[in-house]
């Protein structure tokens, strides 16, 4: 092999290496400002409130009463996972989101590390994936601490055992787990394109706050359009609109065709504004 091929095999090679390493550092960046570590703790600490209250209150007349699945809790700990869910989409999980993925730009921009960043000869494009991938796993880490939690919680205060389901059906413990893993994976994907908005409002300014604050913005008025019954034409494309369809995995047969389109619609939120963000990105000065 002559040096000129050998070196054309290991471009790639040190291109992933490269980007390997600078995902490692936006990470670290990511998970290691105190803020975002409160952020976690914060939505973790949710089911912990929800699960003793209910604990507390079990006997009263009051009891089951609230969001979605909590009046199931008591009888089953794993529905607490579900609650607490329930409980944090409407505001909790955007608004964390929205604070990391509007700052992943903005906030360097701020600080003038963004510059210097940008003198590395990393495309822009990549750089600008590796922060999006960042956010993600922050917004997985996010979803997976209230899981969890509520897991862990719920079984201790209230056990756990077969499921019984939204249809009154009842399928083992092992496949409840499933089910659950399988809510948790879609509420992720229901926020991919929250993350790409606040990606995008991130590269038009470097006022992490007012990215942030925009992101948010988004989905509440996401929401406050989705409880108009005469926009119902537009509600299935508006971004929050099948974040509660996660129900559709504790029915016996899963409406696949609804989920998938509750994906559908996110991926297209991810193709617009994450194609503005690229756009923006990697034409404008956003470092001076």
């Amino acid at each position: 092999m002559s040096l000129a091929e050998a070196g054309t095999v290991a471009a790639p090679a040190r291109r992933a290496i490269a980007t390997a390493r600078l995902l490692r550092s936006e990470l670290r960046l990511v998970f290691g400002r105190v803020r975002n570590i409160v952020l976690l703790a914060g939505l973790a600490a949710v089911p912990v409130l929800v699960g003793i209250v209910l604990f507390v209150t079990q006997d009263s007349p009051v009891a089951g009463q609230g969001p979605p699945f909590l009046d199931r809790v008591t009888g089953n700990g794993l529905f607490l996972v579900f609650a607490a869910l329930v409980s944090c989409l409407p505001l909790l999980l955007p608004l964390c989101v929205a604070i990391v993925s509007g700052d992943a730009v903005a906030g360097e921009a701020a600080a003038g590390t963004l510059r210097y960043l940008l003198v590395v000869p990393v495309p822009r494009t990549r750089l600008l994936l590796v922060k999006a991938g960042a956010v993600l796993a922050f917004a997985v880490a996010a979803v997976a601490a209230i899981a969890v939690t509520g897991l862990v919680v719920g079984a201790v205060l209230f056990g756990v055992g077969d499921v019984t389901l939204l249809s009154g059906d009842t399928v083992p413990l092992a496949e409840g787990i499933l089910r659950t893993l399988g809510v948790v994976g879609y509420v992720v994907l229901s926020l991919t394109g929250l993350v790409a908005v606040g990606l995008f409002l991130s590269t038009l300014t470097e006022v992490p706050v007012a990215a942030m604050a925009s992101t948010v913005v988004v989905a509440i008025v996401s929401g406050v359009l989705d409880a108009l019954p005469q926009l119902s034409a537009v509600h299935p494309w508006l971004l929050t609109h099948h974040w509660l369809d996660l129900g559709e995995f504790l029915r016996l047969q899963v409406d696949v065709p609804t989920v998938l389109g509750g994906l559908a619609v996110q991926g297209a939120w991810v193709a617009v504004f994450g194609a503005l963000a690229w756009s923006r990105f990697t034409t404008a000065d956003v470092s001076s």
